[in-house]
Order: structure tokens, then sequence, then C-alpha cells
């Protein structure tokens, strides 16, 4: 599968924060996007899930691609989480296949197995980044998508968490946004 993104141009009134952005994203790849706030990260991830359209350019889904959307992992700038519902019914909701124990020995990659049954909304900012992490690694995905995945977490959550997204990426494409490119070695910097 090959995603390539043509020409990708957006404006918000008078500000231009895409201008004929390219890239090709194949299989077996990482596409680390850097840039500070305002610059079209979070604008371009949008776009390449069909939530926001271009105002010029287009993204092809190209090769054995069987659907008319990206089948993606994603993990939002916000949460998106169910606040009322605790860590392991949050993972479980996203796939009617996980079990509540698959969801529990995923959880637990990442998190202490004391906050798994509490409501998400009484976890720290960091824990909520985790759980949404781990969903978005819970369904069935052609690549994984993460906004600033990263947001609120220690260094060594974030390299726990990094490790635990490479591992569940197999072949798939990745692409993660951050503000720069450190401790993104693995990956294609791309810097807008």
């Amino acid at each position: 599968m090959t995603i390539d993104l043509e020409n990708i141009t957006k404006s918000y009134g008078n500000l231009k924060v895409l201008d004929h952005f390219n890239l090709e994203i194949e299989n077996d790849h990482t596409y680390v996007i850097t840039g500070p706030s305002g610059k079209g990260k979070t604008t371009l991830v949008r776009i390449l899930l069909g939530l926001e359209e271009a105002d010029e350019g287009r993204v092809h889904l190209m090769g054995d691609y069987k659907y008319p959307y990206l089948n993606a992992g994603v993990v939002f700038q916000e949460n998106r989480l169910c606040e009322d519902f605790n860590a392991i019914e949050n993972v479980v909701m996203v796939n009617k296949k996980n079990s509540a124990k698959v969801a529990e020995e995923e959880l637990l990659k990442l998190l202490p197995a004391d906050c798994l049954k509490k409501p998400v909304r009484e976890l720290s900012g960091g824990m909520k980044r985790r759980v949404a992490i781990v969903r978005a690694c819970s369904i069935p995905f052609d690549m994984l998508i993460m906004d600033e995945p990263f947001a609120g977490l220690d260094k060594e959550n974030r390299e726990k968490a990094i490790k635990y997204i490479r591992e569940k990426q197999g072949r798939s494409p990745l692409l993660i946004t951050a503000h720069d490119g450190e401790e993104f070695d693995f990956g294609r910097i791309i810097e807008l």
C-alpha cells in the first residue's frame, strides 16, 4: 500500500498552513512531521484522515487499497477517551474482537495495574495519553497516525510508548507529528 499526498495546500483566511506539501507514505516506514505550533501538522493529519478537505491537492490511496478511506489507528492531539469508562473499557470499545483480558494485558505494558479499572477522568494526563496510544494500536489498521502522542509523558514513559508503538506498527506505515525530531532517529524527519 502507498499513500500519496500530492500538492496539499490549506489556508485559514490569510494564513497558509500547508503550501503544496508532497509526501509518499509506504509500508515499513516511519515519518515524523515536525514544526512549531501553527505550521499545519494537525491539519495535515486531518486531511489525510478525510476529516478536512485541502484547498488544493489530493490524497491518493494506491496499490491494493480496498476502501475509499484510510483505515488508521489514530491518536489525536486530544485524547478523545470516554471519561466515564475505565481504561480497559476504552480499549475494548474500539474493536469488538478485543477481550477485556487482552486489553488489560496491552494496557499493563504502559500503565500500572491499579489505574486500569478507574474511570479515565481520574487518571493523570500522561496516563490518559498512554490509554489513547494503546487504544489506537488495538484496532485493525493499515496505518498508525499519531498527532503529538507523547505530550505529557516523561522520558521513561515516552521511551516505553515509542517501543510499544514500534512493536505494534509491524510493516504498516507510521506517521507521527512532533514539535521537533529529537528521539525519532528511527523515522524520516520532515519539517513543515
